[in-house]
Parts: structure tokens; sequence; C-alpha cells
């Protein structure tokens, strides 16, 4: 898996600062996408161990209220494989600290049948604590909303939707 960027101290892509991964490789290909650069599987750097470890010392601090995972596209299979590993170490490291993920897939994609779900779909779901859901649309682009880009996005709460056995919105 190749990555585009990692912010250390990112505010804007859930609650508090965040350490942001954007990961690359994404076939979605939304009209007006903020970095298609990032469709691309072979963009930017190669995502390795040193890179893990990167981000696992960014995390440290307790400023730094988790990890947010963007693109590209997180769900791709696979970026999938490889982040479903990275998510174990952060997990056992930082326990107390919230996962956010971006993905174009809506949530009914990553846990029903479709061109996302894999073998390692539901565990890396369920290390994830908030999902902004759906494809970025043009045409319902609303720059007043909070954490996402456009209207049909949904901001999902996964442990309480997984528990509930339907979608329950996120509550700031």
């Amino acid at each position: 898996m190749n990555y585009c960027t990692i912010k250390k101290w990112d505010i804007a892509d859930g609650i508090g600062v965040r350490v942001s991964l954007f990961v690359s490789g994404c076939t979605h290909h939304c009209k007006g996408c903020f970095q298609p650069e990032t469709w691309d599987f072979n963009y930017g750097d190669l995502f390795t161990k040193d890179t893990e470890d990167e981000i696992l010392e960014a995390l440290k601090p307790d400023y730094i209220n988790g990890l947010t995972l963007l693109g590209g596209e997180p769900f791709e299979p696979q970026n999938q494989r490889v982040l479903v590993e990275f998510l174990k170490r952060v997990k056992k490291e930082y326990p107390q600290k919230s996962i956010w993920c971006y993905s174009g897939y809506v949530y009914e994609e990553l846990t029903g049948e479709s061109r996302a779900k894999c073998e390692v779909t539901d565990e890396m779901l369920s290390m994830i604590d908030v999902l902004i859901d759906g494809e970025f649309i043009q045409e319902k682009r609303n720059i007043s909303l909070q954490f996402r880009g456009s209207e049909n996005q949904r901001i999902i709460d996964v442990k309480k939707t997984r528990q509930a056995g339907e979608i329950v919105l996120w509550q700031n």
C-alpha cells in the first residue's frame, strides 16, 4: 500500500487534534474530489513498518485524540489488508485513542456484498470508532457541514451501530 501524506496535527478530520493518514488508491473517482492524485494506487510513498512507527510516535502525546484514515480510499480491499494489521498496533498501543475513517463506500456496502468487502473488512470495522461514509457528491456539496463535504455523507458511530444492528449517527 502507498500513502499520500501524514498530517501529524490535523484539526479538520475528526474531534480534537488528530494524526491523519491519507492512503493512495481509490476506484470511486468522485467528481470534485479534493485529492484526485490519490486515485492512483502507486501514488506517494510505500507504507512500511517505519511509516507505522512514525505514526505511532506522532500519536503518543496526550493532546492527540486519535488517528484518522482518509484517502484515496481506506476500504479498497488491498488497502484494508495492510491497514487492519496497522490498526491492531494502534489499538494495542493506544486503546484510549479514537480511530476515525472516511470512506466513499456506505456502511451497508462494507457489511454486505460489495467490491469493498473482503476477508478483513469486519475486523477493520471493529477497530473504527467513527465512519464518515458515502461518496463526495459535488451537487450536494455543503461547506457548513461538520467533518464532511456533501449532504449525502453520514457520520456513523460504528460501535453503537454494531451493537444496535442499525445505523446510529455519531453525536458530538
